[in-house]
């Protein structure tokens, strides 16, 4: 999370029993408010395949002292989807029931399972057969400035936002992580008309952006290329494609 520290005081957790670390927290806090982590999408206590029940009990109890001790009034919780754990558990969950925390924001996301076939609407069916007779390449790319200022100018027009990322930080965290961050562009005759940078974890291939110029609807740009991404180069790779 460097590339974003300076705009967070960082209150990240370490939680040690008998001497060894068991169980991490990323966190920041804002005046007397604790969030775990106001960078992240998700967060929450990091853990072993290992942990159980009464341990996580234990470790709530150690974090309710701790807030107390630090006058910290709250703690906000945002817990990981379960289909992000590598073995998944929600014992984090149960704690804060049992110490009486509320649910205080929900937020939709879409996921498939993959493998699991999803048929496209008619429409769709129609673009992508249409494009497939046509010259179109669907290529990794690093050109991420090329791809943010696209995403941007949907986001601008759409939204009146800009994108969470920009395009030297996402270049930056791709360069860290090469194995789990790549941008997928596709082209027609050389020219980009829609892309997507995909997250991956051990089980989902998440799409953090997706994004295509303004004639990419027209020819149904997008719907190809999740078609190539779902049913083609993730199908065996991974069990969940998450569109966030």
């Amino acid at each position: 999370m460097d590339y974003h520290s300076h705009k967070f005081a960082d209150n990240s957790l370490m939680f040690f029993m008998d001497g060894k670390l068991i169980a991490l927290m990323p966190a920041n806090i804002e005046r007397d408010v604790i969030y775990s982590h106001a960078g992240l999408t998700y967060g929450g206590i990091v853990v072993d395949k290992k942990f159980k029940t009464a341990k996580m009990m234990t470790l709530f109890g150690e974090v309710m002292k701790y807030l107390k001790s630090k006058k910290i009034a709250k703690l906000i919780y945002k817990a990981v989807p379960h289909i992000y754990h590598v073995v998944p558990a929600e014992e984090d969950l149960y704690a804060i029931f049992r110490f009486g925390g509320k649910i205080v924001k929900r937020e939709i996301s879409s996921t498939i399972i993959l493998g699991n076939e999803i048929k496209f609407s008619a429409g769709k069916r129609q673009r992508i057969n249409r494009l497939r007779k046509e010259n179109i390449q669907i290529e990794k790319s690093n050109d991420y400035r090329l791809f943010m200022n696209m995403v941007k100018e949907v986001l601008n027009e759409k939204y009146g936002v800009d994108p969470t990322h920009t395009s030297e930080e996402i270049s930056l965290l791709a360069k860290r992580f090469p194995d789990n961050i790549k941008l997928f562009l596709l082209k027609k005759d050389q020219i980009p008309l829609a892309g997507t940078i995909m997250y991956e974890t051990e089980r989902v291939a998440h799409a953090q952006y997706i994004a295509g110029n303004s004639i990419k609807k027209k020819i149904g740009a997008i719907d190809y290329l999740l078609n190539f991404l779902i049913n083609d180069y993730y199908k065996n790779k991974k069990t969940y494609f998450d569109f966030g």
